[in-house]
């Protein structure tokens, strides 16, 4: 029996399920599960971890044994109620994965999974689904009629249509209980409110980074952490916020992916903070090619002209003579002097702006192409 089959509920009536067909791969959620082929894995089902909507997880406790895969749609515990979520992680790797949040197999805080989900539990769970987004378009203005600084963002029903989580953002501190008291009477649900932060928010929304390509805290990242200009000043990025600023208008997340490849090839470099001392001029640091090992140096700490590349091996060799108050001859060492190693080719000086405009036709091609269809006309006219 699939999931788009004609089913019949508790009362015989027949009940037509909507499109749940799971699909790999499709939700930031999903996990890889890399044991799967291993025999002596696939019975270990006493802990599973289901997965709802956004970055809702948690573990639960398969007490009456029921053969689950991932994709499987469960009823499992809830207060009040239950709730309906889909596995999203069996076998050893659950373990694993309680383990790095510090959860305890033994407790007793575990819920427990109730059945796989029924004809009517999923019909149910696809009708409050559908009452999210008019339920917060409507909890919108009843904010605005109350006149409180904050935003909802998103709503989230439980599955039996008995609960609803409201995720706001707010600057401050809100007084919500009188919100809490009208939306009750609105939708006659339990209310429960999630406050949020402007990155959470932007995951939730989606949309295209400046990449090109669709937000990764829309894709696949569920734990934040904390980025700080740090992380760029190590990367050598301009200190610019409209360039470091993603969608929700903090630091972009990206800037963690590489950053401790770049912390790990400065380990050994030399100081930044200290000019070269030579005797033909002192060098100012100004920028530098991490993994090229490459320090740029000027003449004038307030310009950029004369520019100078010193690999990281020279500069530390000065800073070992300047501590012994040696001056070296050069900065470059024999042969090389400030205006050999600066880049002064201008590598657009030989093209053009209009190098890929289409090419007009000249006089002698307009010449010949009339000659030909002249041509043409008199072969046809003598036939």
């Amino acid at each position: 029996m699939t999931d788009n089959d004609d089913l019949q509920g508790q009362t015989g009536e027949e009940i037509h399920l909507p499109d749940i067909k799971y699909k790999p791969g499709c939700n930031k959620l999903d996990s890889f599960n890399w044991l799967r082929h291993l025999p002596e894995c696939v019975s270990d089902n006493d802990i599973i971890e289901v997965r709802f909507k956004n970055t809702r997880k948690g573990f639960y406790r398969n007490v009456n044994n029921l053969r689950l895969e991932i994709g499987d749609i469960v009823a499992v515990e809830a207060s009040p109620g239950h709730d309906i979520g889909r596995v999203s992680m069996t076998g050893p790797l659950v373990y694993e994965q309680m383990k790095e949040l510090k959860v305890l197999p033994c407790s007793d805080d575990l819920k427990k999974v109730y059945r796989k989900a029924k004809a009517v539990d999923i019909q149910k769970w696809e009708e409050a689904k559908k009452n999210e987004i008019p339920t917060m378009l409507r909890s919108r203005q009843i904010t605005e009629d109350l006149k409180l600084n904050m935003k909802i963002g998103d709503v989230e029903y439980q599955g039996d249509k008995t609960k609803a989580i409201f995720y706001y953002i707010a600057d401050e501190r809100v007084d919500f209980r009188q919100l809490i008291k009208v939306l009750a009477e609105e939708f006659r649900v339990r209310i429960e409110m999630r406050q949020i932060g402007a990155r959470q928010e932007a995951g939730r929304i989606g949309g295209i980074g400046s990449c090109g390509r669709e937000l990764c805290c829309a894709t696949y990242i569920t734990n934040f952490v904390s980025v700080t200009t740090t992380h760029a000043k190590f990367q050598e990025l301009s200190l610019n916020p409209q360039k470091l600023a993603g969608q929700c208008g903090k630091l972009k997340c990206c800037l963690n992916f590489e950053f401790d490849c770049y912390v790990d090839a400065q380990k050994g470099f030399p100081s930044r903070d200290v000019a070269l001392e030579a005797l033909e001029g002192t060098a100012y640091f100004l920028k530098m090619e991490v993994h090229k090992g490459i320090y740029w140096y000027t003449t004038d700490p307030h310009s950029t002209a004369n520019m100078i590349p010193v690999p990281v091996e020279r500069v530390r060799e000065i800073q070992a003579m300047n501590r012994k108050g040696i001056k070296p001859d050069r900065i470059l060492g024999q042969g090389k002097d400030w205006e050999s190693a600066a880049p002064s080719e201008d590598l657009l000086q030989n093209n053009s702006l209009t190098r890929f405009d289409p090419a007009q036709p000249g006089k002698n091609q307009r010449h010949h192409s009339n000659k030909r269809r002249n041509r043409r006309f008199n072969d046809k006219r003598n036939k």
